[in-house]
């Protein structure tokens, strides 16, 4: 077993204790290891996937942290062709929450959700991927001419 040091904002760490009280741990170890073992199993459970998805991606960052609100957008027009629409909202004179609308295949998702989340002065993030599948349809709408273009049908679970 390794030992390792961490830096914890302090609401984190009350966080952290309340989860340690309720739950019962004999230390913060015991509780550290067991989040950490269910963010690997989530992680890997979603970097394998295939397919198309829709997915939100939902962060809070710190607005002020050097550069940040820069490095995002810059990011999210690098991957423009996974952006589908944000909300972004002020939460205090610190800290602003966005919502990423992204679509396409998963792999791509993950590894652009997992830049944004990874970005210094973002200090929670998460990503829901819903499986989709893309079809192609022509049909016309209120008696106008057919047109050309596809769907996204959710992908029935399992």
């Amino acid at each position: 077993m390794q030992r390792i040091t961490i830096t914890l904002e302090d609401e984190l760490l009350a966080e952290l204790d309340r989860i340690i009280a309720a739950r019962g741990y004999q230390n913060r170890s015991e509780a550290i290891r067991d989040l950490a073992r269910a963010g690997l199993r989530q992680t890997a459970d979603q970097a394998g996937a295939e397919g198309e998805y829709v997915g939100a991606l939902v962060y809070v960052y710190d607005h002020d942290s050097r550069e940040l609100a820069k490095r995002l957008a810059r990011g999210f027009h690098q991957h423009h062709d996974l952006s589908v629409a944000s909300m972004h909202v002020h939460l205090s004179h610190e800290s602003c929450l966005e919502v990423a609308v992204i679509k396409g295949r998963g792999r791509e998702i993950r590894g652009f959700a997992d830049s944004v989340i990874a970005e210094r002065g973002v200090r929670h993030g998460r990503l829901v991927l819903v499986p989709v599948d893309i079809e192609p349809e022509g049909h016309s709408h209120d008696g106008e001419a057919e047109h050309r273009h596809s769907h996204l049908r959710v992908r029935q679970a399992g």
